[in-house]
């Protein structure tokens, strides 16, 4: 995977504002703001910095933290992690594998089969619908 090198001012005009925060200064948006916390539609939610696909539908679940969860990533190679301190607390940083952008925090505390909760910030993402199966033919004429 190649990955995005942005300026700090060419991130600035990529990104709202508040999308800045979060994804280039590993912000936080307030639980249960989110846009995607109650999300129930089927698809995937991509990075909102760089638009790689991150999380599928299918693996998100009701935590109750008020940001959006899932069990996993798509794959492995698309989130990185890494030690965060801040806060006076010990919790693991999820970032976008292509672009660097911080998402949320991954926690050992999820349901099965992972037991892990990627708990990400709604701002963070984009949500694309899955689309309709091929399989469904157009109606003859």
């Amino acid at each position: 995977m190649e990955h995005l090198n942005l300026s700090e001012s060419e991130w600035r005009k990529r990104l709202t504002p508040a999308q800045y925060h979060v994804l280039r200064e590993a912000g936080t948006e307030r639980a249960f703001a989110g846009q995607y916390t109650d999300n129930k539609a089927d698809g995937i939610y991509a990075c909102a910095a760089c638009g790689l696909g991150l999380f599928d539908s299918r693996d998100k679940y009701d935590s109750g933290s008020g940001w959006p969860s899932f069990t996993q990533p798509i794959s492995p190679e698309v989130v990185t992690d890494h030690s965060d301190h801040s806060h006076g607390m010990t919790r693991t940083e999820t970032r976008c594998a292509r672009c660097d952008s911080h998402q949320g925090h991954v926690f050992p505390d999820g349901p099965p089969p992972t037991g892990l909760r990627y708990c990400i910030n709604s701002i963070s993402l984009d949500f694309e619908p899955r689309r309709a199966s091929a399989a469904i033919e157009a109606p003859q004429g």
